[in-house]
């Protein structure tokens, strides 16, 4: 079992909790993910590390409360306890493994979408751990739903908030905001690491391709099983079949076809779809018929 040890609202139905996890933490990255099972008749739900303490034991995971898994979720209080919280699952970021003094050359800029907030905030940390300081965007549709934003001051050297009805920050969605940092600020950006819906990715690779910078973005919204057995998270990215949850959840996001991701989301929400994606697919489909619920019912 494993003990919820802090509960926090973030936002309207956005929730941090710090989960005693020791194992987890100890060989946990940013990048990675967790798989939380509530009790025995629970669903299995993939949630991106948000943060972790290795000499306490614990993982942080943060969530949006939207279906009746995640409600039921946010339900548990401190002091109760999740039957299984499986992880590290997935693979590191890939600024983990380049070499410090490469890092050092680049100016990063992250850009961090609503929910996707989470899970740029311990990439951004490791950042500051090496002594390399980067810029980053928050992005969502009013004030009330920023998230972690003075905890990413402690470690971005610049924090740009932008709020779709300019209640707060920047007026404007994320891509108004990289705009105005690249042309009207004069800023330089080497690479940028995006999160946060996949539309939001979508749209923030369109224009860095347009402004030539290389860009990584975390597929992890379309994950469902997260062990590549029910094929929901099958994409096209460089025109190879690759499974969120075991390939990445980062990609070259110009490579990423978003379009047929999103597409073929919407088909996986019913079993109709379901199975004329697992008859169409084929081998690639990775077998299918995991038992999946719904992935609105989350």
């Amino acid at each position: 079992m494993y003990k919820i040890l802090k509960k926090e609202t973030l936002a309207p139905n956005i929730y941090l909790m710090d989960i005693e996890a020791h194992r987890v933490a100890k060989s946990c990255y940013p990048g990675q993910f967790v798989i939380v099972k509530m009790d025995e008749k629970g669903e299995r739900i993939p949630l991106t590390i948000c943060d972790y303490d290795r000499e306490k034991g614990s993982v942080t995971i943060v969530f949006q409360a939207l279906g009746s898994s995640t409600k039921r979720m946010a339900a548990f209080e401190a002091g109760e306890e999740f039957k299984d919280f499986a992880g590290p699952l997935g693979n590191k970021s890939e600024l983990i493994d380049e070499p410090v003094e490469e890092l050092h050359k680049k100016n990063i800029l992250f850009v961090a979408g609503g929910v996707g907030t989470a899970p740029v905030y311990p990439q951004v940390k490791w950042m500051k751990e090496q002594g390399h300081d980067v810029d980053c965007v928050i992005g969502a549709r009013n004030k009330d739903l920023i998230i972690l934003e003075e905890e990413m001051k402690k470690v971005a050297k610049n924090v740009y908030v932008a709020t779709d009805d300019g209640s707060y920050g920047f007026k404007g969605n994320v891509n108004d905001c990289i705009k105005d940092l690249v042309n009207n600020q004069g800023k330089h950006y080497d690479q940028v690491i995006a999160i946060g819906p996949v539309i939001m990715m979508k749209f923030v690779c369109i224009l860095t391709k347009e402004l030539g910078i290389p860009t990584i973005v975390s597929m992890n919204p379309i994950m469902v099983d997260g062990t590549g057995m029910c094929g929901a998270c099958r994409l096209t990215v460089g025109g190879k079949v690759k499974f969120a949850c075991v390939d990445g959840p980062e990609f070259d996001g110009h490579l990423v076809d978003f379009d047929e991701s999103m597409k073929r989301q919407q088909m996986y929400k019913t079993a109709e779809g379901r199975a004329v994606l697992k008859e169409k697919e084929g081998a690639t489909h990775k077998g299918g018929g995991c038992g999946c619920s719904d992935p609105a019912d989350r």
